[in-house]
């Protein structure tokens, strides 16, 4: 009897069914995943390291606080409409050259509050308008 010497088969890689299978695993993944849309943007606020100006004879500064309350030239004003807001600046504002108005909000002011004191400056034809802003703190992470 002879027998023959069998060669040792050597393993076959099937790579076809490794595709189809990581195929279908892709296409699981891509379906069942969930895209998320932000809707609300964080924002960080800047802050100026600009020294303190001293106060300027042309300045009308009007103040908004965290109710949306307003103050021109630290006077408190009885009514909040735009209207009574554009009054008061061209009182302010009257006998000067370059009025400049100055916007001191609240931090938690609401921002149509800020938004009506300009709109009342162009009324008024107040001609440049600055925001107040105070210098950062030591400790804050920027």
């Amino acid at each position: 009897m002879k027998f023959r010497s069998q060669r040792p088969t050597e393993p076959e890689i099937n790579l076809i069914a490794f595709i189809d299978v990581l195929l279908v695993i892709l296409i699981f993944l891509m379906l069942s995943s969930t895209y998320n849309k932000y809707t609300e943007i964080n924002l960080n606020l800047p802050t100026a390291d600009t020294k303190i100006q001293s106060e300027n004879a042309q300045e009308i500064l009007v103040s908004i606080t965290h109710e949306g309350q307003y103050a021109v030239n630290k006077q408190d004003l009885p009514q909040r409409g735009i209207k009574a807001l554009t009054a008061a600046l061209m009182q302010a504002g009257a006998g000067m050259d370059k009025p400049m108005l100055v916007i001191s909000a609240d931090a938690q002011a609401p921002h149509q509050s800020v938004i009506a004191v300009m709109e009342a400056g162009k009324a008024a034809g107040i001609p440049a308008i600055t925001f107040v802003t105070r210098a950062p703190t030591a400790g804050v992470a920027r």
